[in-house]
């Protein structure tokens, strides 16, 4: 009786219809912003090229995952670093441009860390800030309290939540903010959740059923889903044996359900469950996670489940963002370069009804032209994978950089910490090789006893006796002078030595067999010892050809114009502008800096002289200006270049 009577009021409110969400399908941008600090954001991994081709292929709404309490600097205040909201405002950016809805995700998670009612302070002062920075946006723009809270009674997590909606509203009354359950945003939990005192919510949940097909080969569970090979929708026939080591375990009772939980009419019963509540409420529901773990399961497979759960939640008004666009339950074939016009997996594309743009064959070709490697940013084609190794890596260090914003900052490394840039795809320099071709970069030490590796891998091929060969320049004070000052290095490629390769738990020494043709890592490595109370400095790594300095004392002396972004930004009272002067026929040209107000009014002329080429850098107080959006412009000759700066009182 009980169960008949579930039934019927499932079936009585799913009649009745409930608020909608003004996006429908999405993508979670996993992966991106997930770091341990604003420092180690790659922005470059994706570009608002990949936004427009998203757009295109119907993509309406994007979650970007964001470890908020990661991001602040470690004050009482728990202030966010400006430089995420540097980032943030470039994504948002691109987001309001092509009119793609954009979902702030608190993603501060941890699998093995319980939510906590002592996260409150963080919670709601970070969120303050966050909102404070975007309350005059669009309403393209979207804030997500947290991601599946968990370990925490219902009630008290909704406490939680109502007070973080409480201080975004403070701050800004327009935006729509996300709100989900306890449980790890499960479905199951929605009906324990607060009527809240806020009128412009979007109710999310996570779907991850059943979690034996869905998770299989996860290595993070507790414990890890060694299963491979089970089928969607359930066949006995193609059924694998559960695992040993499994057996006893919570999954023995999933593997003996999954006859009738590996079928459509399981997900249509478990997400009738959210449909209720969010008819019975007339509240929007959106199913912000749902995804198939790649390596265990098959395409074929995959697609069925998600072309099942895509029509599933269609049929229930539910808007939806799969977890995730790049990544192991990602839309990419395996062992391709995550290129949309090469490595989209179609079948995957169309199961989520997706126009999948025409696929084709990726042709690699040898580089003939010199390129960038790290210019302020880690370029495009490049995607960081580095093991500090106890120490730290900040890709923006304000540290006097040579040229533009920022340098690389590597420090306090246990032995083989690294940086490691992998190219996708990978790249052919043989050419440049034989062309005399020359890593170019800048330097900046002030202890001569540090010693690294600056290396190339290529990649392993599979064939008998095949390994990740390694290529090799030892870079110590005898190749450069340490003393606190930049210095440039012209390393001509064919001046690195094998090394060897590190292979399967094994060393394997150099027998001739690097491959020029097939590069896939670039690496600055502490490997002939630690680090520890060490730092070097990193600017303009390049790979240059010989005609590009033909005299290394002119090179530096040779400058470009440039403006670079103010640093901090969002800034109260001071911020730094940093401006390059190019060389030109006349010693010296006139430099002019105002800053002006959104009416196009000159509020301040920070510089009005005349100067020579070089680089420079200017404080701009703003103690007299109230909060707002100002711009600030260089010009210098015929060349003029503006930025956006943001004063938060």
């Amino acid at each position: 009786m009980k169960n008949f009577t579930l039934f019927c009021l499932l079936l009585f409110v799913s009649n009745l219809s409930a608020a909608e969400t003004p996006f429908k399908r999405g993508f979670n941008m996993a992966g991106w912003f997930q770091t341990s600090s604003a420092q180690q954001i790659q922005l470059t991994h994706f570009t608002k090229e990949d936004f427009r081709k998203l757009k295109e292929m119907g993509v309406d709404h994007l979650r970007l995952p964001v470890p908020l309490h990661d991001m602040t600097l470690n004050d009482e205040n728990y202030t966010v670093d400006p430089l995420l909201f540097f980032f943030l405002d470039q994504v948002v950016d691109w987001c309001e441009d092509l009119g793609l809805y954009i979902i702030i995700d608190n993603h501060s998670f941890d699998v093995n860390v319980s939510t906590s009612y002592s996260d409150l302070k963080v919670l709601t002062r970070t969120w303050k800030q966050v909102a404070d920075h975007f309350k005059d946006r669009s309403q393209l723009v979207c804030y997500e309290i947290l991601n599946e809270p968990h370990g925490i009674a219902d009630i008290l997590w909704n406490t939680m939540q109502q007070v973080a909606i409480d201080s975004i509203r403070s701050v800004d009354t327009t935006h729509t903010i996300v709100i989900g359950p306890a449980g790890w945003n499960s479905y199951n939990n929605l009906s324990q959740m607060l009527d809240y005192n806020d009128n412009n919510l979007i109710y999310t949940f996570h779907f991850y059923e059943p979690f034996l097909y869905t998770h299989q080969g996860a290595s993070w569970t507790d414990p890890p889903l060694t299963i491979a090979g089970v089928p969607y929708p359930y066949d006995a026939a193609r059924m694998p044996d559960l695992p040993s080591q499994l057996v006893g375990t919570w999954y023995s009772g999933s593997y003996n359900s999954y006859s009738f939980q590996g079928t459509r009419q399981y997900l249509a019963q478990q997400l009738d469950i959210a449909a209720a509540y969010g008819n019975l409420k007339n509240v929007a529901l959106w199913c912000g996670e749902f995804g198939a773990y790649i390596p265990n399961s098959t395409t074929e497979d995959r697609a069925r489940w998600l072309k099942d759960m895509r029509e599933l939640l269609e049929e229930r008004d539910m808007a939806w963002a799969m977890w995730e666009f790049d990544g192991g339950f990602g839309v990419f074939e395996q062992g391709g370069n995550n290129m949309i016009d090469y490595d989209l997996n179609v079948p995957v594309i169309e199961a989520l009804a997706f126009n999948a743009p025409e696929q084709s064959e990726f042709q690699q070709k040898p580089d003939s032209s010199s390129f960038i490697i790290y210019d302020d940013y880690i370029n495009s084609g490049l995607v960081e994978n580095s093991n500090i190794a106890g120490g730290t890596i900040n890709y923006y260090s304000t540290e006097n950089p040579k040229e533009g914003q920022y340098c690389l900052r590597f420090a306090d490394a246990a032995q083989y910490g690294n940086i490691s840039l992998q190219f996708r795809p990978i790249r052919n320099l043989e050419e440049l090789v034989a062309n005399n071709y020359r890593l170019d970069l800048w330097l900046n030490c002030s202890d001569p006893s540090v010693k690294l590796d600056i290396r190339f891998i290529d990649s392993k091929t599979g064939e008998t006796g095949d390994h990740p060969w390694r290529i090799r320049y030892t870079l110590d004070n005898t190749k450069a002078s340490f003393n606190g000052t930049w210095q440039h290095l012209l390393i001509p490629l064919k001046n690195f030595t094998e090394q060897g390769s590190w292979d399967n738990e094994q060393w394997f020494n150099p027998i001739g067999a690097y491959d020029w043709q097939q590069v896939q890592l670039f690496q600055i490595v502490a490997e002939e010892k630690s680090m520890s109370g060490m730092e070097i400095f990193f600017d303009q790594i390049r790979i240059t050809d010989p005609l590009t300095h033909l005299d290394d004392q002119n090179t530096t002396n040779s400058y470009s114009f440039h403006l670079s972004a103010n640093y901090p930004n969002p800034f109260n009272p001071e911020t730094v502008i940093r401006y390059q002067i190019g060389s030109t026929s006349a010693p010296t040209v006139m430099v002019s800096l105002k800053v002006y107000d959104v009416l196009g009014r000159e509020v301040k002329s920070v510089i009005q002289k005349e100067q020579a080429p070089g680089n420079y850098s200017v404080t701009f107080n703003a103690t007299d200006l109230s909060s707002g959006v100002y711009y600030y412009t260089l010009t210098a000759g015929s060349f003029k270049q503006s930025h956006k700066m943001l004063l938060m009182r």
